[in-house]
C-alpha cells in the first residue's frame, strides 16, 4: 500500500489579492513549529489545482481563511473554507480559523467563528495576535524574519509584513486617500510589472496623456499598492535634465555605492546604473519625462527590475510599452466629486463633470474649491460657466503641485507659433472627431500663417506631431480630438479681437465644408460628422457676438439636416436663429429671408402647428411675389407649401386653388415630366383624396409616380412619398392588395433611407396597418401600428396629433 502523506497542521487559504499576507503567515507559523500547505509554495507548475486542493483540504487538521474584501468576493476560496466549517460548525475543535487582514464585514456563516484581526497592526503586534490566536500558549520562533524596514537584502528570501514600505523608499507624495477608479490601468500595469515569470520579458511602462489626466497619481497609487513586491522604489523627477540626473545619482547614497562621492556625475550614474542590472525587486519611477532621447541614457540593459515612466509624450516605441491614460468614466468623475466633497448631489456632480471633461485634476480642483468654500457643486457649477478662466487657477489640490491652467499654461508657451494657430482655430470647434478634410478643403478662409501650415503636408504633420508630444491632441485615422477643458482654456486666454477672428474663421470653414444639399440622403454621412462643429462654431460665434451672414447660412443647413433627422424641436430653433440672423443681414424682405421662413414652416408643419405653418409660408410667398413676381417657379413652391398647410387646416378649397395654381407655374416654366411637377401633382392629390374625388386623386398620383420613377433613383424617399400618397387612394378604392404593394415599397425605401424609427416610416407603418385589418389580418395590423405608435411617441411625444392619431387607430383594433 501506498505511504500516507504526513499530516499538515494548516491549510492557509486565500485570495491571489492576498498571497503576501498568506506568505507572511505561513512563514510565521513554521517558525513557530506548525507545519502549513500554501498554494504559492506546495502546488507546482503542471499539477491539477482541483486535485491539489483536495489533497490538501484532506491532509490539514485546520483551515485558516484570510479575509479581505477580495476573499469574500471570490466564488473559487469558498469552497475551502465551507469544507472546513462543515467539519466543525460549532467550532469546538477550531477547525476553521478566520483571520481577517483588511478592513471587511464577512457575511453569512463566518461571522459566526470569532476571527482573529490583523487589520491595521504593526509586524511585531500582529505575530503575537495570530500565534495566542492559534494556540493556548503563545509560541514564539526560534529566529524571527527580519522586519522590511531593514536593510533591503538581509533575509530576502523570507516574507516582508504586508503593509510595509521597502527599506529604500523616497516617493515624494502621499498616497492620496480620495484616489478613485483605474482598476482597469492598475491592474493592466501589475500584471506587466509584477506578474510571476516573466520579470526576463519585463520592459518599462510608459503611461501618457493629457496634463491634469492623473499619470502621476496612477504612478503613485502603483508604487504604494503593489510597494511589498520591491526592497526598492526610487522616484526621479524627469522634466528637468538637471533633477533627473541629481536624483538619479542620489540613489547611489541609498545604496552606500563607493561611487556616491565620486566627482562626476555620470560615474556616478553608470555605477548606479550597473547596482541595477545586477539586482532584483526594485521600481525606478521616471516623472514626467519629456521623451524617449531624455531618458534613455538612464534606463538599465537588464530586466531585473521595473521602470515606470509617466509622460505628455505618447511616443515611446522602442523603449518602452505606451500605456494610455485616458480622462475618467463619468460614474468615475461623479464618484470621485462625491467622495471628495462629501455631498450627496449626483446629479449635480455629473453636470460638473461633464462641465471639466471628466479630467481628474480639474475635478479634484473643483472638490478643493468646494472644501475651501463651503460651497456646493451646483454654485461651483453656476461659476464655472461664466468664470471659467478665474475657477481653473483657483482651488488648490491637495495632491497635484498645479492647478489645470498652471499645468497647461507651461506647455502651451512652448508651442510654435503653427502649433499654437492649429490649437486656437480647434478651441472653436466641436472637441471631437475634426476632419482632417474640414481643414484642407477650406484652407482658403484661414489666416496665414495657418493656411500655410495647413496648405503644405509636412508642415502640418510637424505641428501635429507638436501637439500630440504635449497630448494636446488626439490623433485619429483622418481627424483630430481635443479636450474641452483645453478647448476653454484657449478661448478664454485670447483677447476679444483674437476671439472674435478665430471664431470667424471656424464658422467660414465649416460653412464652406457642411453639404449645401443637407436634407439629401446621401450627404447626411458628412452632416451628422459636421453637426457638433457646427453648432459648436455657431455657439462661440453667439458669445463673442459676432454674427454673419455665413453663420446664417450655416445654421439653415444644420436646421433643415436636424429636420431630416427627425430632430424638429431642435431644428426649429436652429432655423428661427437663422431667420433671425438672416432679417439683421440682408433685410426682412429679401429672398433669403423668404428661403428661412420656408424651412421654418416645414419643421412648424412636422410639430403640426399649422397655423404657425401659415404664417411663415404666407410671409415667404409675399417676400417671392415682391422679388420674383407672379409666374417665378420659386412663388410656385411657396404657393404649394401654403396649400398642404391649408390642407392640412382642412380648407380643401382654398389648397386646391393654390396647388393648382403652383402646378401651372411649374408646368408651364420646366415643362410636364420635370420632378417639381411631379411634387405639385402628388399634393394637389391628396387634396382630391381628402375631398372624396378618388378617380381624380389616383389619375394625379399615377401619373406622379410615373414622373419621379423616370427622373429619380428607385431609393429616393421621393418616390416614397408617392407610393405611400398612392397607396392611400388605392386603399379608399378598396384595392387592398396593390395598395398594400404600394405602401410596402414606400416602407422599405424610408426605411433604408431615414432608419427603422423615424417618424416617416411610423407615418408608413400605421397606413400598412389599417390595409392589414381590412383585409382581416388583426394580428398583423395590431404588430405594424403598435410600432408606429412606439415610433411616434419615443419621437415626437405623447402628445403630438400624429401620436394621438395612430393610437386612436389602435385603439379601434380593440387594443
Amino acid at each position: 500500500m501506498p505511504e500516507e502523506a504526513p499530516q499538515k497542521d494548516f491549510l492557509i487559504s486565500y485570495n491571489k489579492a492576498d498571497r503576501s499576507w498568506a506568505e507572511w503567515i505561513a512563514w510565521q507559523l513554521e517558525e513557530a513549529g506548525y507545519s502549513t500547505m500554501l498554494q504559492a509554495w506546495d502546488f507546482r507548475p503542471g499539477s491539477n489545482f482541483v486535485l491539489e486542493m483536495q489533497r490538501a483540504a484532506t491532509e490539514a487538521e485546520r483551515t485558516i481563511a484570510v479575509l479581505s474584501p477580495d476573499y469574500l468576493a471570490a466564488e473559487f476560496t469558498q469552497p475551502e473554507w465551507a469544507a472546513a466549517f462543515a467539519q466543525d460548525p460549532t467550532g469546538k475543535n477550531r477547525i476553521l480559523v478566520p483571520v481577517r487582514v483588511r478592513e471587511c464585514n464577512p457575511e453569512g456563516l463566518i461571522p459566526q467563528i470569532i476571527y482573529i484581526d490583523l487589520a491595521g497592526l504593526g509586524e511585531s503586534e500582529a505575530v503575537g495576535r495570530l500565534l495566542s490566536g492559534l494556540s493556548s500558549e503563545r509560541a514564539k520562533p526560534a529566529t524571527q524574519p527580519q522586519f522590511p524596514g531593514a536593510a533591503p537584502h538581509a533575509e530576502a528570501e523570507k516574507p516582508k509584513f504586508p503593509g510595509a514600505l521597502p527599506p529604500i523608499w523616497n516617493v515624494p507624495h502621499h498616497r492620496n486617500p480620495n484616489f478613485t477608479g483605474r482598476k482597469d490601468l492598475l491592474d493592466g500595469l501589475g500584471v506587466a510589472l509584477t506578474s510571476e515569470g516573466t520579470a526576463a520579458l519585463t520592459q518599462p511602462q510608459a503611461i501618457h496623456g493629457l496634463g491634469g489626466v492623473g499619470k502621476t497619481q496612477l504612478a503613485v497609487e502603483y508604487a504604494y499598492r503593489y510597494a511589498e513586491e520591491y526592497d526598492l522604489v526610487w522616484w526621479v523627477p524627469s522634466e528637468e535634465p538637471s533633477a533627473l540626473a541629481a536624483t538619479y545619482a542620489g540613489l547611489a547614497r541609498a545604496l552606500d555605492l563607493p561611487e556616491q562621492d565620486a566627482a562626476e556625475q555620470a560615474v556616478i550614474i553608470e555605477a548606479v546604473k550597473g547596482w541595477l542590472d545586477r539586482h532584483g525587486n526594485w521600481l525606478l519611477v521616471l516623472d514626467n519625462a519629456p521623451g524617449p532621447d531624455e531618458v534613455r541614457g538612464y534606463l538599465p540593459q537588464g530586466a531585473t527590475g521595473h521602470v515606470l515612466i509617466t509622460s505628455h509624450n505618447p511616443n515611446w516605441g522602442g523603449v518602452a510599452r505606451p500605456l494610455p491614460v485616458e480622462t475618467f468614466p463619468r460614474e468615475e468623475s461623479v464618484e470621485f466629486l462625491l467622495k471628495r466633497t462629501g455631498q450627496s448631489d449626483e446629479d449635480a456632480a455629473g453636470r460638473l463633470a461633464e462641465a471639466l471633461g471628466d479630467l481628474p485634476l480639474a475635478l479634484e480642483q473643483a472638490g478643493a474649491y468646494v472644501e475651501e468654500t463651503g460651497t456646493t457643486l451646483a454654485n461651483y457649477l453656476e461659476l464655472f460657466q461664466v468664470r471659467s478662466g478665474e475657477l481653473l487657477n483657483r482651488g488648490q489640490p491637495a495632491h497635484y503641485p498645479a492647478t489645470v491652467a498652471t499645468t497647461w499654461e507651461i506647455s502651451l508657451e512652448q508651442l510654435s507659433q503653427p502649433a499654437a494657430d492649429l490649437m486656437s482655430l480647434f478651441s472653436f470647434l466641436g472637441p471631437d472627431d475634426i476632419p482632417k478634410n474640414l481643414l484642407q478643403e477650406g484652407v482658403m478662409h484661414l489666416p496665414e500663417p495657418l493656411a500655410a501650415t495647413v496648405g503644405d503636408p509636412l508642415a502640418l504633420n510637424d505641428a501635429v506631431a507638436q501637439l500630440r508630444r504635449y497630448s494636446f491632441i488626439e490623433v485619429g485615422d483622418d481627424g483630430w480630438s481635443v479636450h474641452r477643458l483645453v478647448q476653454r482654456m484657449i478661448r478664454d486666454r485670447l483677447d476679444e479681437q483674437n476671439g472674435k477672428s478665430w471664431s470667424g474663421d471656424a464658422v467660414l470653414l465649416v460653412n464652406h465644408y457642411f453639404p449645401l444639399d443637407s436634407d439629401d440622403v446621401g450627404n447626411w454621412p458628412l452632416c451628422a460628422r459636421l453637426l457638433p462643429h457646427a453648432l459648436e462654431a455657431v455657439n462661440n460665434a453667439e458669445d463673442l457676438q459676432s454674427f454673419s451672414w455665413v453663420t446664417g447660412r450655416l445654421l439653415n443647413q444644420v436646421g433643415l439636416y436636424l429636420r431630416q433627422m427627425a430632430q424638429y424641436i431642435q431644428a426649429k430653433t436652429v432655423l428661427e436663429s437663422a431667420l433671425t440672423i438672416d432679417n439683421a443681414a440682408y433685410g426682412s424682405e429679401h429672398a433669403n429671408v423668404a428661403a428661412r421662413h420656408i424651412n421654418l414652416g416645414y419643421v412648424l408643419t412636422d410639430l403640426g402647428d399649422f397655423e404657425g405653418a401659415r404664417e411663415h409660408f404666407s410671409r415667404a410667398l409675399y417676400i417671392n411675389q415682391a422679388v420674383h413676381g407672379h409666374d417665378h417657379p420659386v412663388v410656385a413652391t411657396s404657393l404649394s407649401h401654403l396649400g398642404v398647410v391649408l390642407l392640412n387646416l382642412g380648407n380643401l378649397g382654398g389648397a386646391f386653388v393654390l396647388i393648382q395654381s403652383a402646378l401651372d407655374i411649374e408646368q408651364a416654366f420646366y415643362g410636364p415630366d420635370h420632378p417639381v411637377v411631379a411634387n405639385s401633382l402628388n399634393n394637389l392629390g391628396n387634396v382630391l383624396l381628402e375631398s372624396r374625388d378618388l378617380p381624380g386623386a389616383r389619375d394625379h398620383l399615377q401619373r406622379a409616380l410615373a414622373i419621379t420613377e423616370a427622373t429619380c433613383s428607385p431609393n429616393d424617399p421621393k418616390l416614397a412619398s408617392q407610393l405611400n400618397s398612392l397607396g392611400s387612394i388605392l386603399h379608399e378604392l378598396e384595392d387592398l392588395d396593390a395598395a398594400r404593394d404600394c405602401i410596402q415599397r414606400a416602407v422599405d425605401i424610408d426605411r433604408a433611407a431615414y432608419g427603422p424609427s423615424h417618424p416617416i416610416v411610423a407615418n408608413r407603418l400605421n397606413n400598412l396597418g389599417g390595409i392589414l385589418r381590412d383585409q382581416g389580418d388583426l394580428a398583423g395590423a395590431r404588430d405594424y401600428i403598435q410600432q408606429a405608435v412606439a415610433i411616434f411617441t419615443e419621437r415626437l411625444g405623447e402628445d403630438h396629433p400624429d401620436t394621438t392619431t395612430v393610437r386612436r387607430n389602435l385603439e379601434s383594433l380593440g387594443f
